[in-house]
């Protein structure tokens, strides 16, 4: 809950030690995958955790870091108590018994959670056995997902109750009034700028686990909140006006990259566009290297190499003050991908080369929290895309792969995805078996993602193969596949 007397949280400052704020959310999430919960932790709320303006965590956050701590209590991490922030008793965790609020005896913090070690990669291009995996969550509608529990009561309420926000509650599955009946807000403060930010991380926590088809058209409704209350003009405050103008550009491009994602290309440059002119009337140029980027990766997927080249070149003149090399090198990865469509290896291998020392430098505090996506694997698999414009098949198969066995498993849309291209680059490498493998992977994992892309890839793949069909794996992958039925996207 923010307020004017924040006080800095040092202690929660010093757990998260040389991790950046986006690595340390991750961390977050996986304890929290652990345990059952579902958080959608982004390195902008670790900010606001260390700054003081979040006193107690919800109660999914508390048994989050009460897992990843054991031995501390909320007071040892840093927190207020919680009838002291919201002026009720405490409620007990769910099986504990009531502790008494107190101010315990100091103790030395522990040494925060590991994360991972790399893995290392092997040589040869196989496609790995899949794990046995547990029994998927059909996803028809963004109703069906369960909620995820918000920040604060604060926030709660700005989705529940009257004012354009109403109409992000409605279509994120939080209930809410028709579009219709919702008045125009009176003034825009905090508890209406943060429901635009949760808004945002909503959307792409379901994306990352679901795709985009079945969320593009219920995800559209926030953004007409978000931009109805731009229209009202009221913030209580300058820093309220620039956080709205940020939460409504970066939710431009959250919705622009869902009906990128499902296909819907002309849908996809407007939201982008719009998103862009909120960045250059804000002078943000975070939003505004954003909106480039997303552009550029359009414009590749378009056909319209040459604007992806500009774009992301645009992009980052736009990034060059913001101290994040990893956004920097996510820019030259899509100008990597612009020149490769152009058949330009010079220019192509020179931008990769680029982005690989720039993503080197490793992550930075400066990082924006929609870069949490761009880790290893992503490095891998656009390389790949960049090798396989160029015609260099076996290349493009041995990063694919990276990308595949890198990638983690939670993430359902990338994983399909990356394994998707992996049999794509692989029936174009001459390894027909291979690609069989891998794309029957890809549609173990359809009932739990909708992704035109993925779809389209898939179907490419199939093209490919067809000429060896009398191969009894491809055969086999073949029939399967066509038993789906999926849809493909024709302007791939």
């Amino acid at each position: 809950m923010a307020s004017s007397r924040a006080v800095p949280n040092l202690a929660f400052r010093r757990l998260r030690a040389q991790r950046s704020p986006g690595e340390f959310a991750a961390a977050v999430r996986r304890a929290a995958r652990e345990i059952g919960e579902q958080v959608a932790c982004d390195a902008r709320y670790i900010g606001r955790v260390e700054a003081g303006e979040i006193r107690c965590p919800n109660y999914a956050y508390e048994r989050v870091f009460l897992h990843m701590f054991p031995g501390l209590t909320l007071t040892d991490l840093g927190f207020s108590a919680r009838e002291q922030v919201r002026g009720r008793a405490a409620r007990p965790l769910p099986g504990t018994p009531p502790t008494p609020i107190s101010n315990p005896t100091p103790i030395s913090l522990p040494a925060p959670m590991s994360l991972p070690a790399p893995m290392s990669i092997p040589t040869p291009i196989s496609v790995p056995t899949p794990a046995p995996t547990p029994t998927p969550t059909h996803f028809t509608d963004v109703s069906d997902v369960s909620d995820i529990s918000e920040e604060s009561d604060v926030l709660r309420r700005a989705f529940m109750t009257g004012g354009p926000l109403t109409m992000a509650a409605a279509s994120l599955g939080l209930g809410g009034t028709p579009a219709a009946a919702v008045p125009r807000p009176r003034r825009v403060g905090e508890a209406e700028v943060s429901a635009v930010e949760e808004a945002v991380r909503r959307i792409r926590l379901l994306d990352d686990r679901h795709g985009a088809d079945g969320l593009y058209r219920r995800a559209a409704q926030p953004l007409r909140a978000a931009h109805a209350l731009l229209d009202a003009g009221t913030a209580t405050h300058r820093s309220t006006a620039d956080r709205l103008h940020s939460g409504a550009g970066e939710l431009s491009i959250s919705v622009g990259w869902l009906a990128h994602d499902s296909g819907r290309y002309d849908d996809a440059r407007s939201h982008y566009a719009e998103a862009l002119a909120t960045a250059r009337v804000a002078g943000d140029p975070a939003l505004e290297a954003h909106a480039f980027c997303n552009t550029s990766f359009l414009a590749g997927d378009s056909g319209r190499h040459r604007e992806a080249v500009r774009a992301a070149q645009a992009g980052r003149r736009a990034a060059r003050h913001l101290s994040s090399p990893r956004l920097l090198s996510l820019l030259a990865l899509r100008e990597a991908g612009g020149w490769a469509g152009l058949g330009d290896r010079t220019n192509c291998e020179q931008a990769l080369s680029q982005a690989q020392g720039l993503f080197d430098q490793g992550p930075s505090d400066a990082d924006p929290e929609w870069m949490s996506f761009f880790g290893e694997p992503e490095l891998e698999a656009l390389e790949s895309l960049c090798h396989a414009a160029l015609g260099d098949w076996s290349r493009a198969a041995r990063h694919a792969y990276r990308a595949t066995v890198l990638q983690d498993p939670h993430f359902t849309r990338n994983l399909a995805l990356y394994r998707a291209e992996l049999a794509t680059d692989l029936a174009h490498a001459g390894s027909p078996d291979e690609a069989a493998a891998a794309g029957h992977q890809v549609l173990d994992l359809l009932d739990q993602v909708q992704s035109s892309r993925i779809h389209a890839r898939l179907a490419a793949t199939v093209q490919v193969l067809l000429p060896q069909r009398r191969q009894p794996d491809v055969r086999a992958f073949l029939d399967r596949h066509a038993s789906t039925n999926p849809r493909t996207n024709p302007r791939k």
